[in-house]
């Protein structure tokens, strides 16, 4: 890691000339401010597509499904908008800003200005917001359809192109640390995704009667969009920050490279064999669940500076979630018939595993990334997680259960669900946004992106 003199040195050359400390003290909290804007606008964006398209619409269905107790009373079109919506819109979008706010060169005074994520984030919200619009509607979705995918893999590509200059701080380190290797998984997978997104636009756009994907192209499709994409993502984000935020042991690396290796595996087989598939990525699960050493006693207290105790409890529970997923996920692959338990399955990992998972590290991380705010409550994510929990539980168990006919009364949990979990993240966005407008306590801070990121998670 650089030392923090070298910042000011740094910033000298590429002004190209000498400068008094208060000179670099405002150029650099100046792109720190932009920076940190810059963050809180694609976070902002990724809320607001988490709670209108996505969750909205997904209540709304839901409300439907369990008024008519079937599955097919709602147009698979629009649970594919609500799914587009929380993936692409919520998770993707979060990632994306995540990631730009991480790069080190967007923090240099000449040579690499933020045109880049700029155009990214309009292409990716409008390409966005267009799928959700055409699938919905169905207005001009011939045209509108491939444009979106074309805009969405525009800006992913943006995106890929500014991060894959990027090299190991340390200058005495030769090679990238393993959780690297599992972000970089999760941005192919990404990119793959993309292309499938807009190779399935083109098809329907010239073959088909509506934007609906079949239904056993879409079931490859989710564990793309899932498994070959957010899961490598949120494993690398583990590894980098989990053991400092909840003490743990040290990281298992060569372990989370062969979770990374079966789940990569697993994704690429699911065209072919989704039950080797679903083998795979249940062995990908546990084995990186065992590299964290999540369920193994920790070695230090965790750091709760700012958040709610319960911070470590939600983030295993996470895990957990992303295991019944899996395991349900062998049990459908091994059915005749198991619609609910497919539905079961992906919730599981979508709403218990990955939302979970932003609920709790992104309340963690978002606030001091952007500016050194402080978390508006901590009481309050904990209410958000505890009402997430609760609905995903409800939701899982009633979809098992009502779908397969073996409870009826199970029917009438899924409404409960609906509101359960719509409050939860409406819990979760306030909170969020109401940080985000708050004055930060502290100025932007001045050097490196390390002595920022030490900041944040101590």
């Amino acid at each position: 890691m650089p030392a923090p003199a070298a910042a000011p040195a740094r910033i000298e050359r590429e002004v190209g000339q000498r400068l008094s400390p208060l000179q670099i003290f405002e150029i650099t909290a100046a792109r720190e401010v932009k920076l940190s804007r810059l963050l809180m606008l694609y976070i902002s964006s990724g809320l607001a597509f988490m709670l209108l398209p996505g969750t909205f619409l997904g209540v709304w269905n839901l409300l439907a499904i369990s008024a008519q107790r079937s599955a097919t009373s709602v147009s698979p079109a629009w649970i594919q908008a609500h799914g587009h919506a929380q993936i692409f819109g919520w998770i993707g979008t979060f990632i994306l800003g995540i990631g730009f706010h991480s790069i080190p060169k967007l923090r240099r005074v000449q040579g690499f200005g933020l045109w880049a994520p700029w155009m990214s984030w309009g292409l990716w919200v409008a390409g966005v917001g267009l799928r959700w619009w055409a699938t919905v509607e169905q207005w001009h979705w011939r045209i509108l359809l491939p444009i979106s995918a074309g805009m969405e893999l525009a800006a992913f590509l943006i995106f890929f192109r500014a991060v894959s200059g990027h090299r190991p701080q340390d200058a005495g380190k030769s090679k990238f640390e393993e959780w690297i290797f599992a972000v970089v998984a999760g941005a192919v997978g990404f990119l793959a995704t993309l292309f499938l997104n807009l190779a399935s636009a083109l098809y329907l756009a010239w073959e088909a009667s509506s934007p609906e994907l079949p239904h056993y192209f879409d079931q490859y499709f989710l564990v793309f969009q899932t498994w070959g994409c957010l899961v490598p993502f949120v494993w690398g984000f583990s590894a980098k920050w989990l053991p400092i935020f909840l003490g743990l042991r040290p990281l298992h690396g060569r372990r989370l490279l062969w979770a990374v290796g079966l789940n990569s595996l697993g994704v690429c087989l699911a065209p072919f064999s989704l039950r080797g598939t679903v083998l795979l990525l249940l062995a990908g699960v546990v084995t990186a669940i065992h590299a964290l050493r999540l369920l193994q006693p920790a070695e230090r207290p965790a750091k709760l500076k700012g958040v709610h105790a319960s911070f470590p409890f939600f983030v295993r529970t996470a895990y957990i979630w992303a295991m019944i997923s899996a395991l349900l996920a062998v049990w459908a692959a091994n059915a005749a018939e198991a619609r609910g338990v497919w539905g079961a399955s992906r919730h599981a990992l979508t709403v218990g595993f990955l939302s979970t998972m932003v609920f709790a590290i992104g309340q963690r991380v978002l606030p001091a990334f952007s500016g050194m705010r402080l978390l508006f409550s901590a009481q309050g994510m904990f209410v958000g997680l505890f009402l997430l929990t609760v609905g995903c539980g409800m939701r899982v168990g009633s979809e098992v259960l009502a779908y397969q006919g073996l409870l009826a009364s199970a029917w009438r949990w899924l409404p409960v669900s609906a509101i359960t979990e719509m409050s939860a993240v409406t819990v979760f966005a306030l909170n969020l946004a109401i940080t985000f407008l708050k004055r930060p306590p502290f100025p932007p801070m001045v050097g490196t992106r390390a002595e920022n990121s030490t900041i944040a998670i101590s």
